[in-house]
């Protein structure tokens, strides 16, 4: 029963937020996605949800036909991608639930504002922050922290120069051709 409590709680969780938010990955289209904006939401049959989505949302079997639609079309996305991660996502889902969870209700709502503002940038910039927090992770952990320390420390004007050098640095390393042997090398020639 409780393992099932927290599954659930999962479920809401993964319902509420984007699955690229938990596990840092691009979302891949659902077939229950969410209708288009300013179209009402369809109501999900509970018998139209797989046998493992049913038992995993089984918690709220009772309250589903009064839940509004779009709640239960959350619900169905939640469960889909929870029944679709692998046991090392689930770890790593869970561990973000529990950060979650932590966060006051203020941060929370900042986080929703941030994914909310990502979500409306155009596919390219979207791909540019993904690209550079993938960079930013492979950091050592020493540096890393002292970048967020100068960020912290940053005045907005210093941030947006931040961000401007950063561009900057990105846009020179696409133009720059790539080296095709180390430095003070020359190719190699077959030995005879």
């Amino acid at each position: 029963m409780i393992k099932e409590r927290k599954a659930l709680m999962l479920v809401l969780l993964l319902a509420a937020a984007p699955a690229c938010a938990l596990a840092q990955q691009q979302p891949a289209p659902s077939p229950a996605a969410a209708a288009a904006p300013g179209v009402p939401a369809a109501p999900v049959a509970w018998s139209s949800l797989s046998p493992q989505q049913q038992r995993l949302l089984g918690p709220v079997a009772q309250q589903w036909t009064s839940l509004p639609p779009a709640r239960q079309q959350a619900l169905a996305r939640g469960s889909e991608r929870w029944l679709k991660m692998n046991p090392q996502q689930r770890t790593m889902a869970r561990q973000r639930f529990q950060q979650w969870r932590q966060l006051s209700p203020q941060q929370r709502q900042t986080l929703r504002r941030r994914w909310q503002k990502f979500r409306s940038l155009p596919p390219q910039q979207q791909q540019a922050i993904r690209q550079s927090f993938r960079q930013f992770q492979r950091l050592p952990p020493w540096r890393r922290r002292m970048l967020r320390q100068q960020w912290q420390n940053a005045t907005p004007a210093q941030r947006q120069l931040m961000m401007q050098r950063a561009q900057q640095s990105r846009r020179q390393r696409q133009m720059m051709p790539l080296r095709r042997f180390p430095m003070g090398r020359g190719p190699r020639r077959p030995r005879g």
